[in-house]
């Protein structure tokens, strides 16, 4: 029995594990601030630090939430919730869109449409 206790405790996370997440998140932090000082298209700026915060969110999640040790019945619960999150915030920005011009201008500032 105290065999297999030892073997359950030799695949958790470690010290070491949690410390290369952090030096990935710092990586990845250090390059989202180096491409906000780039002169990139918006449209390439934004999946570039889109794509770096999923990313991120992602090790967050697996390492540091210990979602990456749970049953995988806990993770196929959190999918639905999540793409329901993205489905509603969809829904909603374009009425968010819609808020903001239509609004009045400031006198004398013309309002880009």
């Amino acid at each position: 029995m105290s065999s297999q206790s030892s073997d359950s405790h030799a695949h958790g996370p470690t010290t070491k594990l949690f410390a290369w997440v952090w030096i990935w998140l710092v990586t990845i932090t250090g390059v989202e601030v180096f491409l906000a000082y780039k002169h990139l298209p918006p449209v390439t700026m934004l999946l570039l630090l889109i794509g770096l915060s999923v990313v991120k969110a992602g090790l967050i999640m697996s390492y540091f939430m210990h979602l990456r040790f749970e049953k995988h019945s806990l993770l196929w619960t959190l999918i639905p919730a999540t793409l329901f999150c993205i489905g509603m915030m969809t829904l909603i920005f374009p009425d968010g869109i819609r808020l903001r011009d239509s609004h009045e201008a400031p006198q004398g500032v013309v309002q880009p449409k």
